[in-house]
């Protein structure tokens, strides 16, 4: 790539037989060889570098002294220099023929195991719907199409056909597992109705189209000849016949005594069984059932809700009245110096009071 990238960068495109005969010196420089490798490798691609840095004496001797003798790169370094690869339809450490000889390996319906490599086996991997050695037969499950010199078409056969003559369910040859081949047509086999079929203890066979499957019976039975509890050998524990069918046992009402004797515990029925639940309001704890209310929390005191607004009030009105208190004894009871005293007293407990009333009636009511 590096090559063709470069191949006309020392021309500019004018007089082109002047500039091939003045300018060609470029075609074979150190420059252009300096410009190919510097593109060679990704910049993350570890081992690219190291095997370029390993092989450089010989990319420079075949630049500057084999490249009119021996044209092809690949070739004279890869597979005869280095001896890392092979030609294409070869393989392994002495490069034999890929089966099917290399033109065409594996008939080109396939892939040759190390094909271009010194490893493999040189045996074909043949793609889906081609078999044989040399992949020049169709595989199982297909037909041939069509046929020439060079090339076969292969084509998919009825589902249930492993070889045919063609894409009919009539066209049937041999059949696939499963199937059972009659006048030239693949027939599902019931394995249910034969011993074909392994299923465990508790589970019932489902015929399919070409298997089958083994389903579980349901949880009422003990063995079943198929799904549903009207399909039981045999009824479960905590299961009774009814006719044909398991139903399920209701333990907590059947009992002739009570089957949970915990206080104030109740019986709930389950399918099969029954559990012991607390009755209504009721949960529990440590394993006993009790009340279901939240603890006791202790009562509120007068000043609890208090907030820090309300106690600077309250401070403000203390001092008040200690001020009141003081002029009133200073006037030695006079009735006028008294009544600002009362009235001091009123207008600052109104002014508390006034946000917080419904709260303090209750609480003197309740005693805190």
């Amino acid at each position: 790539q590096g090559l063709e990238r470069t191949e006309h960068e020392g021309f500019g495109g004018g007089n082109t037989a002047w500039e091939e005969e003045k300018l060609a010196k470029y075609q074979h420089s150190e420059t252009r060889l300096l410009e190919v490798l510097e593109g060679v490798c990704a910049p993350s691609d570890f081992a690219c570098h190291q095997l370029l840095e390993r092989s450089e004496e010989h990319v420079e001797q075949w630049w500057f002294h084999e490249r009119q003798q021996h044209p092809d790169f690949f070739q004279w370094l890869c597979v005869d220099r280095l001896a890392l690869c092979c030609p294409p339809g070869t393989y392994g450490p002495d490069c034999r023929p890929c089966a099917g000889g290399p033109p065409q390996p594996c008939s080109g319906n396939g892939r040759c195991d190390g094909d271009g490599t010194r490893r493999g086996t040189g045996l074909c991997v043949c793609s889906p719907g081609y078999g044989g050695p040399f992949c020049a037969d169709c595989g199982d499950g297909y037909y041939e199409a069509s046929r020439n010199r060079s090339h076969l078409v292969c084509a998919e056969c009825y589902r249930a056909c492993g070889r045919c003559t063609g894409p009919e369910d009539s066209s049937c040859l041999r059949c696939k597992r499963g199937w059972v081949l009659h006048e030239h047509r693949c027939i599902d086999i019931d394995e249910c109705g034969t011993e074909m079929a392994h299923c465990r203890a508790n589970q019932f066979c489902v015929n399919t189209e070409g298997s089958y499957e083994c389903r579980d019976c349901s949880t009422a039975c003990i063995g079943c000849m198929g799904a549903g509890p009207a399909r039981c050998k045999k009824c479960n524990k905590g299961y009774w016949r009814d006719g044909a069918k398991c139903l399920d046992v209701d333990e907590c009402t059947s009992a002739e005594e009570p089957v949970c004797t915990g206080a104030q515990e109740v019986c709930e029925n389950t399918e099969g069984s029954y559990r012991c639940v607390c009755a209504h309001g009721h949960v529990r704890r440590d394993g006993h059932c009790v009340e279901d209310k939240p603890p006791d929390a202790p009562e509120k005191g007068f000043f609890d809700d208090v907030t820090e607004d309300e106690v600077v009030v309250l401070q403000q009105m203390f001092f008040g009245v200690m001020i009141c208190a003081l002029a009133t004894l200073a006037a030695k009871g006079d009735m006028v110096f008294t009544a600002i005293f009362i009235g001091a007293v009123a207008a600052m407990a109104g002014y508390w009071l006034s946000d917080r009333s419904d709260r303090v009636l209750d609480g003197f009511m309740k005693g805190r």
